[in-house]
């Protein structure tokens, strides 16, 4: 088994995890969505995952959560920051040996996968206190295919633009108002020396267009939904392809023309992960980042806050639409303490928990955007950047399709549009075609093809 929970190559990573985990999942002590069956014993102490790296300032903030949560409550509970590069192998490994940790706090896209191999239980939304004050859009993120909820939401997000805007005022540039005023912005941070050294070594638009973890699709799906466009849609009582549908083709044509004719990306962007384009951004070497609110922190030390401004991404064709995104606490199955689970859910999603993790002290972010309503981050925080995502959280935030498995579709989708920016000949309407009948049969894997 040892040799199946190594990390897979390629570009179908996700997949593979799933496959493994559908595996595993098998044969884990409890493992179902329905309960644990699991003998309760109320003094066992919670242990908790978060996607963070150990010792950082967000790991030293979901700290602060646990610990704060035991004095509230009397619960033992002991945190483990596991690695963001390793975290659903690490997950795969204690699923084999049918120990699951009681919580994992964890992306809002990895439902579906948690789900479909029967690791978390399923979440009564009338039953968790204080769950009237959180967002309907974020307990939406929290929404299994079947319409069940299985997870608590704690931490959302949407996406912004930001912007030199000592780079805008050189070139003389207003605020972009359209897709193609953004690339046109692009084109003058790219060719008109923004930064006044005298050498060609600025890009316009700072793109993660890797393969990994889908995060081509990610950053595409704020632009492909403002254009009009989409990946699946809904028909009867599940999806069909959409993302060969004119809207959804312009769109992308739009986005190859970026990487092949205004070339206005970062060199190697094609490969690039959010690791990379961080760096090219705060180091001088890339104007405009389509990016969550969790940057600001690390930008503004690195490059500094009056460098830079925060909009709105603006409107396409079909209006704003802006991807949301953000992380459920889990809980997971097999737990021989659920009220300790529901407890410690609760407590997360409630204004003392969000409080502690907007990191407001230590800069430690893992509440990006509150769930709960009674909590205003910006004002928090004492600063309005915060407030704009707020606004497109608000008023323009969509989440990913409430497929199956949305994240293997993700990954598909990277793949399928990471070819036409890479290879510049690529017909983009006949690839999307291709790509289409990709997600159609996945659609059929899944059981989530509309008929």
């Amino acid at each position: 088994m040892s040799k199946q929970l190594r990390k897979p190559k390629g570009g179908r990573q996700l997949g593979a995890i799933a496959a493994v985990l559908a595996v595993a999942a098998v044969t884990a002590t409890g493992c179902s969505s329905g309960g644990s069956g699991q003998q309760q014993d109320e003094s066992q102490p919670l242990e908790v995952w978060i996607r963070q790296d150990a010792g950082s300032p967000s790991a030293e903030s979901a700290e602060a959560l646990t610990k704060a949560f035991t004095r509230e409550t009397g619960v033992e509970a002991k945190l483990v920051a596991v690695g963001v590069t390793d975290f659903e192998t690490k997950l795969q490994q204690r699923t084999a040996q049918k120990d699951l940790p009681d919580i994992v706090i964890n992306d809002t896209g990895q439902l579906g996968n948690l789900v479909t191999q029967g690791l978390v239980r399923e979440v009564d939304r009338e039953g968790v206190a204080g769950g009237a004050a959180l967002a309907d859009r974020a307990w939406e993120a929290a929404q299994g295919h079947d319409g069940k909820y299985y997870g608590v939401p704690f931490n959302s997000q949407a996406f912004a633009l930001l912007i030199r805007k000592d780079w805008r005022a050189e070139v003389g540039a207003g605020i972009p108002e359209s897709w193609d005023e953004l690339t046109d912005l692009a084109v003058k941070f790219t060719e008109d020396d923004p930064d006044g050294n005298g050498r060609d070594d600025t890009a316009g638009m700072v793109i993660p267009g890797t393969t990994t973890r889908g995060y081509l699709t990610w950053w595409f799906s704020t632009m492909l939904w403002s254009e009009g466009g989409d990946f699946v849609k809904k028909q009867g009582d599940g999806y069909v392809p959409a993302i060969d549908e004119p809207a959804s083709v312009g769109a992308v044509e739009k986005l190859q023309a970026m990487f092949c004719d205004s070339k206005v990306v970062q060199p190697g962007a094609s490969t690039a992960d959010s690791s990379t384009t961080h760096t090219v951004f705060e180091s001088g070497k890339g104007g405009i980042y389509l990016t969550g609110p969790y940057m600001l922190p690390r930008f503004d030390g690195s490059l500094g806050k009056d460098k830079y401004e925060v909009v709105a991404p603006p409107p396409g064709a079909a209006g704003r639409t802006v991807l949301a995104e953000g992380e459920n606490v889990y809980l997971m199955a097999g737990s021989a303490n659920e009220k300790g689970q529901q407890r410690f859910a609760e407590f997360a999603a409630s204004p003392a928990g969000q409080k502690i993790g907007l990191g407001v002290d230590n800069g430690g972010v893992i509440v990006r955007l509150p769930v709960n309503t009674e909590v205003d981050g910006a004002a928090e925080r004492d600063d309005p950047r915060w407030e704009t995502f707020q606004q497109v959280y608000n008023e323009s935030g969509r989440n990913a399709p409430a497929l199956p498995n949305w994240s293997t579709v993700r990954q598909i989708s990277a793949e399928g549009l990471n070819g036409v920016v890479s290879d510049c000949a690529r017909d983009v309407s006949e690839a999307m075609g291709d790509l289409a009948d990709e997600f159609d049969a996945e659609l059929e894997k899944q059981g989530a093809k509309g008929r």
